[in-house]
């Protein structure tokens, strides 16, 4: 009987401890869906007070990824997790690699958003903005998904990242062509490029969250998912 009340016990202290591990993720996740909105705002509005902000918050983000780290670190020691659970703990680990890494691109958006506020625009910022607006919405449900456990969700996420990709090229190609045609705008363009870059990155890493969805649900990878389990129902799971 006191075995069984043990083992009650450390269960639902383990549970109560995954609980507290998504809500530090979910703070994580705000922080920098935050730093990304005002790193684009800072560029579309050339706004130098907000690209700086992005940069001094930067190191708050950098905190929780180690807080976390050893948060999960320490579940892994004491709780010995297995099979789910140790899937959820360990791609824990990789998710807030993955944000602290959104964050340090939001920074160096932030950073070419400095240099580009004070000159003028090589072209309207058109594409660029567009090209965010699917990044970060492509992040919002990566995150979704990760925290519901949604493959169909995540499924649609990582669909996306090919239009990114596409929007990437076709940036770079219209920037080459404004460098070819006036040497003058080299440094400005060079920096567009960089920003647009940094953007295509951010769609990475919210289908890499989309990703860990399918392997915590299933223990399979997302290709060999998409591939031969197109009609195959899956039970979620959800971080509570």
């Amino acid at each position: 009987m006191i075995r069984k009340e043990n083992i009650k016990e450390k269960k639902l202290y383990f549970d109560n401890e995954l609980t507290d591990l998504k809500e530090s993720l979910v703070k994580m996740s705000n922080l920098v869906e935050k730093a990304i909105n005002m790193a684009i705002k800072s560029l579309v509005e050339q706004n130098l007070d907000l690209a700086a902000k992005v940069i001094e918050n930067d190191d708050v983000i950098d905190k929780m990824e180690l807080d976390i780290e050893e948060q999960c670190l320490q579940m892994i020691a004491l709780r010995h997790p297995i099979a789910k659970n140790l899937r959820i703990i360990g791609c824990g680990l990789k998710t807030i690699s993955d944000l602290e890494r959104v964050a340090d691109h939001a920074v160096n958006i932030a950073r070419a958003s400095q240099y580009l506020s004070t000159k003028p625009l090589v072209k309207p910022l058109i594409d660029i903005p567009r090209m965010a607006e699917i990044s970060q919405n492509m992040l919002k449900d990566g995150l979704d998904a990760y925290f519901k456990g949604d493959v169909e969700l995540a499924k649609e996420v990582w669909l996306r990242d090919k239009t990114v990709d596409n929007l990437n090229k076709q940036i770079f190609r219209e920037l080459l062509t404004f460098m070819m045609e006036d040497p003058h705008t080299i440094s400005r363009a060079i920096h567009l490029i960089f920003v647009s870059d940094n953007i295509e990155r951010i769609a990475d890493h919210a289908t890499n969250l989309a990703e860990r969805v399918v392997y915590i649900v299933n223990g399979e990878r997302i290709n060999k998912y998409f591939k031969n389990n197109e009609t195959q129902n899956i039970k979620n799971f959800k971080i509570n």
